[in-house]
């Protein structure tokens, strides 16, 4: 929905929507589909949902909106955080939730409004995640599942159910918070009013569905340990299902519930992945649309050797989440020189997000996460040279599955079990994921790619010390 819809950022690294964006897309969407697949409306057997994660949706008595919605990448709630860390305690809060409080979650959010605006938040009545907005104005029902409500910071990830002791420090009345599914639980149906608006027949069941990441992995099959997708978007994702919550004491990835009953995934994110790349387009090339800017960009970085001949980039235009956890580091383009050209630039970008992405897999080897297949998704897996070059600094052959709209997809499987058209959302992903080898790492470059990191490793320090001297944290305007 994000990519449809205008972004708001009227300070810096502040980042809202308005959610009726999201149900004005969404009727579009719907409509645009029904009529592609040429189906009737009645032989639809489920609906799933996916959409971002982590965002703010905050309505009144009657379900309107409040205020725009504060999004999953907003930076703003750096005290808001310090203020649950001090007041639960960093270790007691991973205890209950798993992770440790970061700006991207919706609870820090929650508390920004309620401290920065008081009259807005006593409108509050009920609060609700990005894709949940858009089932209530399907459905009139509030509700969400298990895998989204892990990125709220409100979930006891371990046992799937709110934190009771979370929302008591917090002071957040329980009641303001949807009831909880699993991702493939029929939870609602279409109403008359979304009937009449999507054209979806009365009637027709919804399941939970999951957020963006989860639904993603269910779409590239994702469902057991050992095999681990990595998605660049907008952010970059990589992501591993495990059998238990998996923590990680330092808090640098997040343990999340996934989409299927008792399974959980490990999650590292990079804030500026696919994000990177659009704001060099948006430099480079404004004139161009997309898909042609993109092709010409890529074609440039093709041309020029593995390691952008010494140039690297930090991908911290919206802080770092993995393994950093600074809402306050900022980008860099490292080691730039007379005779470098647009293209090692491009290059630059494309390794030092894949350098980023690989935090993760160092990661998940400190904690004896298997990886015996990395799979990739999103829009950074539709470039030939980006997967190579994920090949390539990875150190480990790359493959896609042959469906690539991801977390639809994946929501679709999870619509589709609800539905009992597959027993399990194993079983659905076993009968439909189809997989094939899409890059193979070059030892020869991995070995350079191996070196480049080293050197990316010692970029954030660096940065970090600069940022120190001149940068507080980032607060808002009142």
């Amino acid at each position: 929905m994000a990519d449809h819809v205008p972004f708001s950022c009227p300070h810096t690294a502040w980042a809202e929507q308005e959610p009726d964006d999201w149900w004005r897309a969404a009727q579009h969407a719907i409509r645009a589909a029904l009529t592609a697949a040429g189906v009737e409306p009645r032989d639809i057997k489920s609906v799933g949902l996916s959409g971002q994660m982590h965002g703010a949706v905050l309505l009144d008595e009657h379900d309107a909106t409040v205020r725009p919605a504060i999004i999953w990448c907003d930076q703003r709630t750096e005290r808001e955080c310090e203020w649950l860390t001090d007041t639960i305690g960093r270790a007691r809060l991973l205890a209950l939730t798993s992770n440790p409080a970061l700006t991207n979650f919706t609870l820090p959010k929650l508390l920004w409004v309620r401290g920065h605006e008081p009259a807005a938040w006593r409108r509050v009545r009920r609060v609700l995640l990005p894709k949940d907005f858009v089932r209530l104005r399907l459905s009139g029902e509030h509700a969400t599942d298990v895998a989204d409500a892990s990125g709220t910071l409100l979930l006891d990830v371990a046992r799937r159910q709110w934190s009771r002791e979370v929302l008591d420090a917090a002071a957040i009345d329980p009641a303001m918070l949807p009831k909880l599914f699993e991702s493939q639980e029929i939870c609602a149906r279409v109403s008359r009013a979304g009937a009449a608006a999507t054209g979806l027949a009365e009637g027709t069941p919804i399941v939970a569905g999951a957020g963006d990441q989860a639904a993603g992995a269910v779409g590239l099959g994702i469902t057991r340990p050992g095999t681990v997708s990595v998605t660049i978007g907008t952010s970059g994702v990589v992501f591993a299902a495990t059998d238990r919550p998996a923590l990680d004491p330092a808090g640098r990835l997040h343990t999340f519930c996934h989409a299927i009953p008792d399974r959980w995934h490990l999650m590292g994110v990079t804030q500026a992945a696919g994000l990177s790349l659009r704001w060099l387009r948006e430099q480079l090339e404004p004139e161009l649309g997309s898909d042609d800017a993109y092709a010409k960009l890529t074609a440039a970085a093709a041309a020029i050797a593995p390691g952008a001949d010494g140039l690297l980039w930090a991908p911290y235009l919206m802080g770092e989440r993995t393994p950093h956890l600074d809402p306050n580091i900022r980008g860099a383009l490292i080691g730039l020189a007379a005779n470098h050209t647009r293209g090692h630039i491009v290059r630059a970008v494309l390794e030092g997000v894949a350098f980023s992405l690989r935090d993760s897999f160092t990661i998940f080897a400190e904690l004896g996460v298997p990886i015996r297949r990395v799979r990739l998704g999103g829009g950074g897996a539709r470039s030939p040279l980006w997967r190579q070059v994920q090949a390539d600094v990875y150190a480990h052959d790359v493959e896609m599955a042959s469906a690539d709209e991801g977390a639809a997809y994946g929501a679709a499987l999870l619509a589709g079990v609800g539905a009992g058209v597959w027993a399990t959302v194993d079983d659905a992903c076993d009968r439909l994921v189809q997989t094939a080898v899409a890059a193979r790492a070059n030892p020869a470059t991995a070995a350079i790619m191996n070196e480049r990191y080293a050197a990316y490793r010692r970029i954030y320090p660096a940065l970090r010390a600069i940022e120190s001297i001149h940068a507080g944290p980032i607060h808002s305007a009142s």
